[in-house]
């Protein structure tokens, strides 16, 4: 060969190995960028080609869908959207996808590598691909006892429910809320809908998941961590024992002097009398007495500091660490810094009712393949044990005086033991804007079990601020919810 013709071989030799270069680097290395690239419409419109699996509730679909006109043939569509928003999230062809409808995406559209064997049956005998459903946890009857509760009383709230044995959420409602159908396309309607509910346009915040994402001061209702923390480091034994509580307290390394609401018995009152009647100075002493240390450990077991994912990720509660004496006197009584989401208080109270054992919290049941069988399975596991089964004994009998005696009486179930603790936090600077009314509580059956615990937190702005209680705005909804789960159960 003479020289010119070899070197227009070598260099055409050179061009397609360069070629080979570039379609390997573009058909593996940069795969996975392309196929997500937002300017790739092919994706989008595999994605939205076919109907997605559901999202089930006590055997019923919540979800649905429907055809649409252009490249995407289906979109999402929800039943009593605005009650399940908290739990679903949205799937919308404009706006992307975010809790289950985020997390379970792969099952719902059918993609999961789990799914692969049967996809590529389905491909060989010409078959379309069909989405898998996930199957929650959640009490349909509940969940509308919850929304309903705060949508009756106005403002803004959420309530979060859980069984105790296992962990499982029942109720997860946030008020106020939005439908996913009114922004599942991508039309003028839906881009409208979606301005109308995102926070730089709407002070109401309808998108945020405040029974997860919304961490507030959780007032009285704290008192139940810190008595579990006295019982627990044995500066107390029983709930009848007379506490060292003077009155008034000094708060120390000060000389303010921490008060309570109103003239109520708590000079060296029990641990079951100071809970009954929410002795700020004596759950506040208790707090001081055990220290810091103590304080935050017992709160740790509970489930503050870290995010919990059930699967959706709810923000961390606070307890903080290295606080001098009078702020973890404040902090104990819920005050200072101390902040916690309606789940993280529904666990608090889920573990007492347990007999002291924090079971992990979880709102997916199971994920289904189309044919319905079973991809995956949660199996209930046990977190922590904040409390021995003895001391959580005590605790219960605490609450329960509460409920049967005491500031938490709107929440009594003819028939039913129920234990519960309100709280009042304040809210703003210098406490200036209408206090977060709270309660807490567990219902137990004849059997001695506990078929649900329930967190309530509202928001009234407009309320005159002497009717905002824990006992008169958020127990009549707690009592609600879990007359729902107990009259489920039936």
């Amino acid at each position: 060969m003479n020289k010119p013709l070899r070197r227009i071989a070598i260099f055409c030799g050179l061009l397609v190995l360069t070629l080979l270069i570039r379609d390997n680097w573009l058909q593996y290395v940069k795969a996975d960028e392309l196929k997500t690239h937002e300017d790739n419409r092919r994706v989008a419109i595999e994605r939205y080609a076919s109907p997605r699996g559901d999202i089930i509730v006590d055997g019923k679909a919540i979800t649905g869908h429907a055809t649409t006109e252009g490249d995407f043939k289906y979109k999402r569509t929800y039943k009593d959207g605005a009650m399940w928003a908290p739990v679903t999230g949205y799937v919308s062809q404009a706006y992307g996808a975010t809790q289950l409808e985020s997390i379970d995406d792969g099952i719902l559209t059918g993609n999961d590598d789990r799914l692969f064997f049967r996809n590529t049956l389905d491909m060989l005998t010409g078959k379309k691909r069909e989405g898998g459903n996930v199957v929650t946890t959640l009490n349909s009857a509940a969940q509308r006892a919850a929304y309903e509760g705060l949508k009756k009383q106005g403002g803004k709230g959420a309530v979060a429910a859980i069984e105790p044995s296992t962990g499982k959420i029942l109720a997860l409602a946030s008020f106020p809320s939005y439908d996913p159908s009114t922004i599942a396309g991508g039309g003028k309607a839906d881009g409208e809908a979606w301005n109308k509910i995102i926070e730089k346009n709407n002070p109401d915040k309808p998108m945020l998941n405040r029974a997860l994402r919304e961490v507030y001061p959780p007032g009285s209702t704290f008192k139940v961590v810190t008595a579990a923390a006295a019982l627990e480091h044995g500066l107390y034994k029983s709930a009848d024992e007379k506490t060292d509580s003077p009155l008034p307290w000094i708060m120390p390394g000060t000389t303010t002097p921490l008060k309570n609401e109103g003239n109520i018995p708590c000079e060296n009152a029990t641990l079951r009398e100071a809970l009954r009647v929410s002795c700020n100075t004596v759950f506040g002493k208790v707090g001081y007495q055990l220290g810091n240390d103590k304080m935050l450990e017992t709160a740790k077991k509970f489930g503050f500091t870290e995010e919990q994912f059930v699967p959706v990720r709810s923000s961390a509660s606070v307890f903080s660490d290295d606080m001098n004496d009078s702020q973890v006197a404040l902090s104990s009584i819920g005050q200072f810094n101390t902040a916690a989401t309606p789940l993280q208080m529904a666990m608090v109270t889920s573990a007492i009712a347990n007999n002291g054992t924090l079971m992990k919290p979880y709102m997916v049941d199971e994920l289904q393949a189309p044919s319905l069988d079973t991809i995956e399975k949660t199996e209930p596991q046990e977190m922590s044990k904040p409390l021995s089964p003895e001391n959580a004994q005590i605790l219960q009998s605490m609450m329960e005086t509460v409920v049967e005696d005491g500031t938490g009486t709107n929440a009594q179930i003819d028939g039913v033991k129920v234990g519960g603790k309100t709280g009042t936090a304040q809210h703003g600077v210098d406490n200036s804007e209408n206090p977060y009314a709270w309660f807490i509580s567990y219902a137990k059956t004849d059997d001695g079990s506990s078929p649900v615990a329930v967190a309530v937190v509202v928001e009234d702005e407009n309320a005159n601020r002497d009717d905002i209680s824990g006992g008169g705005l958020a127990a009549p909804i707690a009592k609600s919810v879990m007359e729902a789960v107990i009259n489920s159960k039936k």
